[in-house]
């Protein structure tokens, strides 16, 4: 299963030059429910709403998204290895948190902050 980064998703969407490959939509994925919120911010933000609307809502169709649980957000509160910025809390306990249920979960991102946090949790990097 491969935990979708919004800079995953972003790259996609805007079709940036770093993009992801076209077997990364072949593959199980899962992200917290924050992902949607990040992709429409963004999308809002440089005032491509509309005109992505209809491929923004294909890829977040395509993710299975997991709600923000106590537990979630409890170990969002707790230190990481490495400083965290909010967001990047939230998903990396949630990534935590499928992987305390036995799920085998890698990470797709082109944050480097979020790279490096997820290394020091022992979360795997999917290759892009």
């Amino acid at each position: 299963m491969i935990y979708l980064d919004s800079s995953v998703a972003l790259a996609q969407l805007l079709s940036e030059s770093r993009r992801p490959s076209d077997s990364l939509a072949r593959t199980s994925l899962v992200a917290s429910r924050l992902l949607e919120y990040e992709i429409w911010n963004r999308l809002h933000a440089r005032g491509l709403g509309q005109s992505h609307a209809e491929v923004a809502r294909s890829l977040i169709g395509r993710v299975a998204l997991l709600d923000l649980s106590p537990s979630i957000l409890r170990r969002a509160l707790e230190p990481f290895p490495v400083p965290a910025r909010t967001l990047d809390a939230l998903h990396l306990a949630s990534i935590e948190f499928l992987r305390g249920r036995g799920q085998a979960v890698e990470l797709a991102t082109y944050d480097q902050r979020m790279a490096d946090a997820a290394r020091a949790l022992g979360i795997p990097l999917t290759q892009l």
